[in-house]
């Protein structure tokens, strides 16, 4: 029961931390985070990079023979 009780207490404080936070966050909607635009020019990017080292790996292994006596 001692352990419920502390459960639920931490609870009801994270809770009232996020309500907080919520509350925070509508009446100041914009606080510097990062945009979506610069989230998706990231992912792209990534991306991006991966196919290049993929086609670049993929090239190098099927003429892998080929290139040995340059």
């Amino acid at each position: 029961m001692k352990h419920t009780a502390r459960y639920y207490s931490r609870l009801a404080g994270r809770l009232q931390w996020l309500q907080t936070r919520l509350e925070e966050a509508s009446k100041r909607p914009d606080r510097g985070d990062i945009s979506i635009t610069t989230v998706i020019i990231w992912v792209a990017s990534i991306t991006g990079a991966l196919l290049i080292a993929g086609t670049i790996a993929l090239v190098i292994s099927k003429y892998n023979g080929k290139l040995a006596g340059i």
